[in-house]
């Protein structure tokens, strides 16, 4: 172990992730410091934060927002705005871990700052390797850095990985919780609202995440986060529904043997894992009770009644910038969905709509990301607002 503190910069300090990071921050015993965050506007729990903490820098996203953070926090503390503060940030020359968790698309640039400085990455928010996979990964080997997964799932397949080659890896598979609306048919979601979508039964998550899972399509992105993080093609990579979330993902080998990673539902177990890899943390969490979890079940995805999954398989099957396309098109009918514009079922269709307009294109450079990421937002724009106007 190193004798100073890993530092670390947080981008995404005040959503779920961000805030468990600083929970496991404060168990880690000084083997953990922040020394950059990054938020958007909650600039009341990020000036907590800021006190708690003592950042040498923090990132809002705008001006406005920068201005009314400055007066409370301490003027030595670095305050920027925006694309560039988040860069900044990303890449700041004390951080040794840069924590990726922005929610959506927007965590793909700081995220490439990061890595393009140098800095090894926990990765949280998987739209960086779903809208820019090739892209991210050719760069990390560029660089030589380490991409550590956060995400539950990736980080039980990246924990059940180690110590073997590649070639021994016959299957990944992926457990999925089912979301709250595991039981029910479509004919019983023309009504759901925003509200009872977000009421993940196991998971504690924001708005956009929770409502992902209820469709499957937040499988979808780990489909295609897992087939770059682990350089597995897709036709290797199984979903299976298992609602109680206790088994986070497994590795089947090529001589038959499955390796499964358990724990609670819990966040700050894989978030500390990456954090201190490859070592573990002690924490002061509640652990696994063998004999009261009750029976653990698995069941097929019902892609044909939640298609988004098939969807997300359908744009790694199209290629080049498909998986950007799909992920463009998820954040925007989903926005609409919580604002109430568009009903829940029509979430996969304008995604659907979308995907299969545009299609996919080749992907050489950002530029390239960047250009179907925002085609894709302006063509499902019109489609919900063609919707609004019927």
């Amino acid at each position: 172990m190193s004798l100073r503190p890993k530092r670390i910069a947080v981008l995404g300090s005040t959503g779920s992730i961000g805030t468990s990071v600083m929970d496991i921050v404060r168990m880690s015993r000084g083997q953990l410091e922040i020394v950059g965050l990054a938020a958007g506007r909650n600039i009341s729990l990020l000036s907590k934060q800021i006190k708690e903490f003592s950042p040498s820098i923090v990132a809002v996203m705008s001006q406005q927002l920068a201005e009314e953070l400055k007066p409370v926090v301490d003027a030595n503390i670095e305050i920027v705005f925006g694309k560039e503060g988040y860069k900044a940030v990303a890449s700041m020359a004390e951080a040794d871990l840069v924590v990726s968790s922005m929610v959506g698309a927007a965590g793909l640039v700081p995220t490439l700052a990061a890595i393009e400085s140098g800095k090894d990455v926990a990765l949280a928010n998987k739209e960086t390797l779903v809208a820019a996979g090739a892209l991210v990964m050719d760069l990390v080997k560029e660089k030589g850095i380490k991409l550590l997964p956060i995400d539950s799932e990736h980080s039980a397949i990246f924990q059940c990985l180690q110590g073997y080659k590649d070639s021994q890896v016959k299957k990944i598979i992926l457990t999925a919780s089912g979301g709250p609306f595991r039981m029910k048919r479509p004919s019983e979601l023309a009504d759901v609202t925003p509200e009872e979508a977000v009421a993940h039964p196991n998971w504690s998550m924001g708005a956009k995440i929770s409502v992902d899972s209820s469709t499957l399509m937040n499988k979808g992105l780990e489909v295609i986060e897992a087939r770059w993080l682990f350089s597995v093609p897709p036709e290797r990579i199984d979903v299976v529904v298992h609602p109680q979330s206790i088994i986070h993902s497994m590795v089947e080998f090529v001589d038959g043997s499955i390796l499964a990673q358990m724990g609670m539902p819990d966040m700050r177990v894989p978030i500390s894992y990456a954090l201190l890899w490859p070592e573990r943390m002690k924490l002061d969490l509640p652990t696994l009770d063998l004999f009261k979890c009750g029976p653990l079940t698995f069941e097929p995805p019902r892609m044909d009644e939640f298609p988004c999954l098939g969807l997300a398989f359908e744009a790694l099957e199209i290629g080049g910038t498909a998986p950007t396309v799909l992920n463009a098109a998820n954040e925007i009918a989903v926005e609409a969905f919580l604002e109430k514009r568009i009903p829940y079922l029509d979430i996969p269709k304008v995604i659907s709509q979308v995907l299969h307009e545009i299609g996919g294109d080749k992907m050489e450079c950002l530029d390239d990301v960047l250009r179907a990421d925002a085609l894709a937002r302006l063509k499902a724009h019109a489609i919900v607002e063609e919707s609004e106007g019927a």
